[in-house]
């Protein structure tokens, strides 16, 4: 006997129920207690309990749906809040100047103007950060180890992410046909992110659940070394500063990912915390083959109020010969060097970096080093995103600690599934 309510048919056999100590096993169903006389032999009765245990059936067929409808409309209810500027920071720029404005003066006035006042800060950054070499855009890849894990297979892979150095990282591909959206992550070394590490921090594991190719990257021997970044051609005299060669890393294993045939590659993001976050961002911003980024409190622009917003340090843009200055905040005794000081004394900030992802959408997920405050310096990327027609292109969460957590990695997960999928 069957029953069909809203599409759902079930019998009690589906249940395992046979007879009638069967039903009185399973009289709890779907959480619920059903209550029947334990005399119920009849016809009608049997009628009657596969009615009630069909109806339950499909309330909580209905329910369950119905529920993750819910939750993801509300996920996406919060993503799309962190688009919006507080008021307290609306058309609030603070000391961030415009990037709008020409080198000659004149202001950008229309989106075709754009390209050509982009150019000019990228060319800018280029000549103060040091060219980079070549891309490898046709990679040799070699497969290490492959497992089977949950819904994806898991590579360990080693490919050469700059001209005189590999590395080894893990390519996490769900099961599926087609071309899927792709995120790389960025860290201290690449386990951490597969799920071996710290909590909240395993992007590439739970985008991996989601249905992206993902490929986890570490600088795991310079962490080790306490140099953590890359210097080329080597770090006795490095030729581009460190965090702008770690971008160049990071696009090299862009063309890694393209090459696969799982990726699409017109949907390929990048992710990355605290250090890892700076990574993300200056690769996001310096490469525009990433079609969004999401930048987990690295610091967003200059404060060197804030201890572990520290690019003056040497393995980010404070580069000079070793032997290094004492790692630790700027003082008389401790001064900065390399190319930090040049930048602040010239004016510079990161926010002139933002402006390259527009009209590219990113996000901050903000910590302690990137409170609200932080609006003044995106409202400039805003602003040029404004000139070029695009809405919904910056956003930013914020909460207390450094550290992610479930809520803000979920807005970070919802974020790549509007713009990669």
């Amino acid at each position: 006997m069957g029953r069909t309510f809203r599409g759902v048919t079930r019998t009690l056999g589906d249940l395992g129920v046979t007879d009638q100590k069967d039903w009185l096993r399973h009289r709890t169903t779907c959480g619920r207690t059903v209550l029947l006389s334990t005399a119920a032999s009849s016809p009608f009765w049997n009628r009657l309990s596969c009615l009630l245990v069909a109806l339950l059936v499909a309330n909580q067929a209905v329910a369950q749906p119905s529920a993750s409808r819910s939750a993801n409309e509300d996920a996406s209810k919060s993503l799309q809040s962190c688009f919006q500027v507080p008021e307290a920071w609306r058309n609030s720029y603070g000391e961030y100047k415009s990037l709008l404005i020409f080198e000659d003066g004149t202001r950008v006035t229309a989106a075709d103007q754009w390209p050509r006042r982009r150019a000019e800060i990228l060319a800018s950054w280029d000549r103060l950060l040091g060219k980079w070499p070549p891309l490898i855009t046709e990679p040799e890849v070699e497969i290490l180890e492959s497992i089977r894990r949950e819904n994806f297979i898991q590579h360990r892979i080693r490919f050469a992410w700059t001209p005189n150095e590999k590395t080894t990282g893990y390519l996490l591909v769900p099961d599926g046909d087609g071309r899927r959206p792709a995120v790389i992550t960025v860290y201290y070394e690449p386990e951490t992110a597969i799920g071996k590490g710290k909590p909240y921090r395993d992007f590439a594991l739970q985008l991996a659940r989601r249905g992206f190719v993902t490929l986890s990257l570490g600088t795991t021997e310079a962490t080790a070394a306490k140099t953590y970044a890359l210097y080329y051609p080597s770090i006795d005299h490095a030729e581009v500063a460190p965090l702008s060669m770690l971008g160049y890393a990071a696009a090299n294993a862009w063309h890694v990912l393209a090459s696969r045939p799982e990726v699409d590659e017109t949907r390929i993001g990048i992710v990355g915390h605290s250090f890892g976050g700076k990574w993300a961002m200056f690769a996001s911003c310096l490469f525009d083959k990433f079609a969004c980024a999401a930048w987990s409190d690295p610091g967003i622009v200059f404060d060197e109020s804030r201890p572990s917003v520290n690019y003056w340090e040497p393995w980010y843009l404070g580069y000079h010969r070793p032997p290094w200055r004492e790692r630790g905040v700027i003082t008389e005794e401790n001064p900065a060097r390399g190319l930090y000081p040049k930048l602040t004394a010239m004016g510079h900030d990161l926010h002139e970096l933002h402006a390259l992802m527009a009209p590219r959408p990113f996000l901050v997920s903000g910590g302690s080093e990137d409170p609200p405050q932080r609006w003044q310096a995106l409202n400039r990327t805003i602003e040029v995103n404004r000139i070029l027609g695009a809405t919904d292109r910056v956003a930013m969460s914020n909460r207390p600690q450094h550290g992610p957590n479930e809520a803000s990695n979920e807005l970070i997960y919802q974020f790549f599934e509007r713009f990669l999928k």
